[in-house]
């Protein structure tokens, strides 16, 4: 009796994650067609939404220092790792 307890308070466990996990996912999605439609409006309108610290930035990646580059937008963004790396890259 014991096992097959365990096994559906596992089972809600996963169940449970799982659906965290697609909210997440269709949240990220939203905000990412939503910063899609803002990067659009602010090119029609001529604005120039660059932030200071995107020079520094651009100019460790030509420089070479990806590393550093990457540790300059975090501390800018607060982005995570991942994020910061793939803007980084997106530069360089």
């Amino acid at each position: 009796m014991d096992i097959v307890g365990y096994s559906l308070a596992a089972l809600i466990l996963v169940v449970g994650v799982a659906g965290i996990e697609s909210r997440i996912s269709r949240a990220d999605r939203r905000v990412a067609r939503v910063e899609r439609k803002l990067d659009l409006i602010i090119a029609h309108l001529g604005i120039d939404a660059s932030e200071p610290w995107n020079d520094e930035v651009a100019a460790l990646v030509r420089d070479g220092k990806k590393i550093q580059a990457i540790k300059v937008y975090r501390e800018a963004t607060g982005a995570d790792l991942r994020e910061a790396k793939e803007a980084v890259d997106r530069l360089g």
